[in-house]
């Protein structure tokens, strides 16, 4: 037997099928963006400073802080799926389809990965690793596209156009390591950090209105 819902959790979950999906889902995937932006935006900045000579730290010292940045993402994402599972967050509607469309898009982003990294290293080419985060941008235009279809919010379409125009970008300025890290570290914290924080803000602001409704 099932536990009755009450009133309030059945009003809840009819204002979170009109609005779009469920607020904490939202929070959560808002998180990951947001926290991943940042820190590889300040990776890019750290490699920038190096290039201008600013920052010369020892080799295992950047190697230390590149693991970091890494180690920190993966925290990040982490702590999502288990905030999800504890909470019991579900997903319904627009959210449901938004979630599943950057799922996929995951899963083809660690298959361009291997790829790219297997081939870097065997044809001993750095260049062809730098192709990888062009093609990530380029995925992830997509999804953000099909959110913008989904939900038709305006910076989700900005955020696709932007991803479209950073994955071109990219893949021409390969050779030039400068350009290519500020185009980058511009890209992570306005195509990635900036939606995580649009998501995390409304998702709250759902939260704080629909516990003032209730």
């Amino acid at each position: 037997m099932t536990t009755p819902s009450t009133p309030e959790e059945d009003l809840a979950f009819m204002r979170s099928i009109v609005e779009g999906g469920a607020p904490k889902a939202s929070y959560t995937a808002g998180i990951v963006y947001l926290s991943s932006g940042l820190l590889y935006g300040v990776q890019c900045l750290f490699h920038i400073g190096q290039i201008l000579g600013l920052i010369r730290w020892p080799g295992w010292a950047s190697l230390a802080f590149v693991i970091f940045i890494l180690v920190a993402t993966l925290g990040a994402i982490g702590w999502a799926i288990v905030y999800d599972r504890r909470n019991r967050v579900g997903n319904i509607g627009a959210t449901k389809s938004m979630n599943a469309v950057f799922n996929a898009t995951g899963l083809a982003n660690l298959a361009f990965l291997t790829i790219f990294a297997v081939n870097a290293v065997r044809m001993e080419n750095f260049a062809i690793w730098l192709f990888y985060p062009a093609v990530v941008f380029a995925v992830q235009a997509a999804a953000w596209f099909v959110a913008w279809q989904l939900k038709r919010r305006t910076w989700m379409l900005l955020t696709a156009l932007g991803g479209i125009v950073t994955s071109i970008t990219l893949g021409v300025l390969v050779e030039n390591g400068f350009a290519y890290l500020c185009v980058c570290a511009a890209a992570l914290f306005g195509l990635f950090a900036l939606p995580g924080w649009i998501m995390v803000r409304d998702a709250r602001a759902w939260s704080a209105r629909s516990a003032a409704q209730v």
